[in-house]
């Protein structure tokens, strides 16, 4: 996260925020299943294998969906090439709009089921210097690095860059703290706010670029 400008910092914390309502509402809306953490998804399978009940498949079908989502993700980043944060949103925003169609018609699994694979599409909208690529959808390696550059205060040696970490964090929180209440206040409403946010955030990526905060040129 470091190494990315502030105006990357600042669109990685928005689609964070985004990761986090959208997870949220995949929560709620299946009972209990995660649609952009798989750490959670890959335990619930292996306990549902082990006692024989249905969660292990539900785990397992969310899991599929989110790995196809990355590898879309990354094959039109490869393609969008400069414009990838733009067109990943927007293809990110055409699944969620399927996705709260379909809530419309109170299809709610096939509705959680556009959702992973767009978490997992999501994953290859920021790219940095030198390639570099932070995934936006989990926080376990976040909170690691966190901690590894507060140690590097502590001892007054090393990075000790740590805010930019925390702010990653803290806005996945806020934005599953956000979908949580609205999914449970009304569905249809959650996905319709997680289509306008996505909307948004890819209306903005076009301003950010890699490695400067610069707006980009006229065409």
């Amino acid at each position: 996260m470091i190494r990315f400008d502030r105006s990357q910092q600042t669109l990685a914390a928005g689609v964070s925020a985004l990761a986090g309502f959208i997870d949220a509402i995949g929560f709620v809306e299946s009972g209990g299943f995660f649609v952009s953490f798989m750490t959670g998804n890959s335990t619930r399978l292996a306990v549902g294998a082990a006692e024989w009940t249905e969660a292990g498949l539900i785990a397992g079908a969310i899991i599929a969906l989110f790995l196809a989502g990355v590898v879309a993700g990354s094959l039109i980043a490869a393609r969008a090439a400069d414009r990838r944060s733009g067109v990943i949103l927007l293809s990110v925003t055409m699944l969620l709009a399927i996705a709260g169609t379909l809530r419309l018609l109170d299809l709610v699994w096939l509705s959680v089921a556009c959702l992973a694979p767009a978490m997992g599409m999501v994953n290859a909208a920021i790219e940095g210097r030198g390639g570099a690529v932070v995934g936006v959808t989990y926080m376990t390696g976040t909170l690691v690095h966190m901690g590894q550059k507060i140690a590097n205060a502590l001892r007054g040696n090393g990075d000790a860059r740590w805010l930019p970490h925390l702010a990653l964090w803290t806005m996945l929180v806020v934005g599953a703290i956000a979908g949580a209440r609205a999914v449970i206040w009304s569905p249809p409403l959650a996905y319709g706010l997680a289509v306008l946010f996505s909307a948004g955030l890819a209306a903005r990526a076009p301003w950010t670029r890699r490695g400067a905060g610069r707006r980009p040129p006229p065409r």
